[in-house]
């Protein structure tokens, strides 16, 4: 189980000269802002998505639940809006960072997003040298005429720039990254479609099969978060200590629903029947209203089993 985090003050307001050599700051720009936890070595900046935009503010960082019992230093880059960091204040507060010295304070840095977010970490990880990327289902861009196969978010979208350079495609930031670990659902077409444009020597592709777009829930209800972020910031390479703890998906709602519905959707009842079965040994101590989807998803495929075609 997850520490708790400690409870979270919003920290003092400064500039960037002072905010480079401090401890704990809040750094407000026009379109996003920069709140930062000191703590130990490593120093993870988490990037907001669109479902964190909603919270409103004050907010902390995104993951700030799950990194700050890690023990690490932890910078949030917040947005104001949904609009994929398609502005310029987040890039020219990273930059003026970056030229200020702060990242030199430490050890490793690793930038980690999930889709929207996982769009700014790849994209703007060339503006901190040898940083390495923890991506979740990115998008390369939202650019319809670099990525025609994506037609998702388009209230978002429409409300955002995706004519202009720079950071138009995270594509292009990838052969300046150090090192990218991208996880994502190879059944979801639209992030395989992306995953494929990111595909380079230096990126490590984790292919999670019916965890959805929403991949990064999966992760965060499997309890293996951490353990990524921790691998990230010791070496390159995830291995197979992560698959073992993933194993732990099998008991995540998340996961459960979309492997039924895969199976149904694809006619394979026998396969639904078994699924279901395992998914309620696994989950005996659960609530019986936690089960509810297993067994009807159950009973539809016995059911269909009984029909005989003519």
């Amino acid at each position: 189980m997850d520490a708790p985090a400690p409870a979270l003050d919003v920290p003092p307001e400064m500039g960037l000269d002072e905010a480079a050599r401090s401890g704990r700051f809040l750094v407000k720009g026009d379109h996003a802002n920069l709140w930062f936890e000191g703590a130990g070595d490593a120093l993870v900046i988490s990037f907001d998505n669109l479902a964190t935009i909603d919270e409103g503010w004050p907010r902390a960082p995104w993951a700030w639940a799950r990194l700050a019992p890690l023990g690490h230093s932890v910078l949030g880059v917040q947005s104001h809006a949904k609009d994929w960091f398609r502005q310029p204040t987040a890039p020219a507060l990273l930059q003026g960072l970056e030229d200020r010295g702060f990242f030199r304070r430490f050890r490793r840095v690793v930038l980690t997003g999930a889709s929207m977010g996982g769009f700014a970490a790849l994209n703007f990880a060339p503006l901190i040298p040898e940083a390495r990327v923890l991506a979740f289902s990115p998008q390369s861009t939202m650019s319809k005429v670099i990525a025609p196969f994506e037609e998702r978010f388009p209230f978002a979208v429409r409300k955002s720039n995706w004519e202009a350079v720079p950071f138009l495609d995270a594509a292009a930031a990838v052969p300046y990254i150090r090192r990218a670990v991208v996880l994502y659902d190879p059944f979801v077409p639209e992030d395989r479609a992306h995953a494929a444009r990111l595909a380079g020597p230096n990126v490590q592709f984790l292919r999670a099969p019916f965890t959805t777009h929403e991949a990064i829930r999966v992760v965060l209800k499997s309890g293996t978060f951490p353990l990524l972020i921790d691998t990230l910031l010791q070496r390159d390479e995830v291995g197979p200590e992560f698959w073992a703890a993933f194993r732990a998906r099998r008991g995540v709602t998340k996961w459960q629903r979309a492997v039924l519905a895969a199976a149904a959707n694809r006619g394979r009842h026998a396969l639904v029947v078994l699924a279901a079965d395992g998914m309620l040994r696994l989950g005996a101590d659960l609530p019986d209203e936690d089960k509810v989807f297993i067994r009807r998803a159950r009973r539809a495929a016995v059911n269909a089993l009984k029909v005989v075609p003519d």
